[in-house]
């Protein structure tokens, strides 16, 4: 019943994500969240790591899109850096977002993946466009109000997924 939110993995970090294995079953692209995901909550500053993760994903051959329902100055700033597309206001968990980033990083819906620290967003979004979906512990706990009432709800379900995955 409650299969929409759960990941199809979950890991602690970018750094966790078995890419070998991702490539293996033919996924090419992945879709990230910005805030706690590849940056701390309303901060355009990327960690060493996450930038390395970077280099190595594209080393790999994956092509990245952030998406984002922050506005697109504070986004594009970060996707700059990082030197990959983005989607501002993309109103995460509806799919529409998510089906864009999969025809502008110009993959088919299988071969896409997409990352994010939040159930009500991230995952539910990406699982109701049916692509696969990763978890990762949120970069800090700094973040916007209205999450933190989410994370409130998001724990009972973390406690299912850690359950059935350990």
């Amino acid at each position: 019943m409650f299969k929409i939110l759960y990941p199809d993995l979950f890991v602690v970090s970018l750094a966790d994500i078995p890419l070998l294995e991702l490539k293996t079953a033919g996924k090419r692209a992945f879709i990230l969240d910005l805030d706690n995901t590849v940056t701390e909550w309303n901060s355009n500053e990327i960690t060493a790591e996450v930038a390395e993760w970077f280099a190595k994903i594209k080393a790999e051959g994956f092509k990245a899109c952030i998406i984002s329902n922050n506005g697109a100055k504070r986004v594009e700033k970060v996707a700059e850096v990082l030197e990959i597309p983005f989607i501002s206001r993309a109103v995460k968990p509806r799919r529409s977002a998510f089906l864009r980033a999969v025809s502008l990083l110009s993959v088919k819906p299988h071969e896409a993946v997409v990352i994010g620290d939040q159930i009500f967003t991230d995952i539910m979004g990406g699982n109701r466009a049916g692509l696969f979906t990763i978890l990762v512990e949120p970069i800090a706990r700094r973040e916007f109000f209205g999450t933190k009432i989410s994370r409130l709800m998001e724990y009972f379900v973390m406690k299912q997924i850690k359950k059935h995955s350990g």
